[in-house]
C-alpha cells in the first residue's frame, strides 16, 4: 500500500527540528505575495500574548502533530488559504512570552499558499487588521514591540529581502 502524501510538497534541503519530550513547539509561516510582500496580521488588543502586535501566521503545535501538520492547519485557520509548498527554512528560536505561560520553541517557514490573497479569512477574535509588508513598511512591525522583542520584524525582513519570487 502506498504512504498517502501531504497535501503540500516540502523542499528536500529542509531539515525539520526534532520536539523533545515536553518542549512547547510554536511554528510560523511567512507568506509572500506576488510583489515580494510578507503578510502579516495584528494581533488583537485582548489577547494574553502579545496583545495589538504584528504577527506571521502560526500558532502552537498540538499533541500528537508534526511541525508541518501544525503549519498546515495554522495557515489554513488563521487565512483560509492552504499551504502548498514549504519553500525554506527562517530558522528557530527560543523564547518566552509576556503571557507567564514559559520557554517556547519556535520552527519558521517562507511557504507557498494557495488561496486568494487578496482576500484572508482572519479569525475576528484573534485578530484585528493585517496587511502586507515590504522592505519600506518593515519599521510598523515594531509597533507595540520593546527593544530585544523584533523577532516579527526580524523574520520578515529577512524573507523579504532574499526571497526572489
Amino acid at each position: 500500500m502506498p504512504i498517502p502524501q501531504p497535501p503540500f510538497t516540502v523542499d528536500p534541503r529542509i531539515v525539520l527540528p526534532v520536539p523533545a519530550p515536553g518542549e512547547v513547539w510554536t511554528v510560523g509561516a511567512v507568506i509572500l505575495n506576488a510583489d515580494g510582500k510578507a503578510f502579516a496580521q495584528k494581533r488583537s488588543p485582548n489577547r494574553r500574548l502579545f496583545p495589538d502586535s504584528w504577527d506571521i501566521v502560526g500558532g502552537h503545535v498540538e499533541a500528537g502533530e508534526t511541525l508541518l501538520e501544525a503549519l498546515a492547519r495554522e495557515v489554513e485557520e488563521e487565512t483560509g488559504w492552504r499551504l502548498r509548498h514549504v519553500r525554506r527554512s527562517l530558522g528557530t528560536t527560543t523564547w518566552t512570552g509576556d503571557d507567564g505561560a514559559g520557554l517556547r520553541h519556535e520552527a519558521d517557514y517562507l511557504v507557498e499558499v494557495e488561496g486568494d490573497l487578496g482576500r484572508p479569512v482572519l479569525e475576528g477574535s484573534k485578530h484585528s487588521d493585517h496587511g502586507w509588508f515590504g522592505p519600506e513598511d518593515l519599521g510598523r512591525l515594531k509597533e507595540n514591540r520593546r527593544p530585544g522583542e523584533f523577532l516579527i520584524h526580524d523574520l520578515i525582513a529577512r524573507a523579504v529581502r532574499r526571497s526572489p519570487q
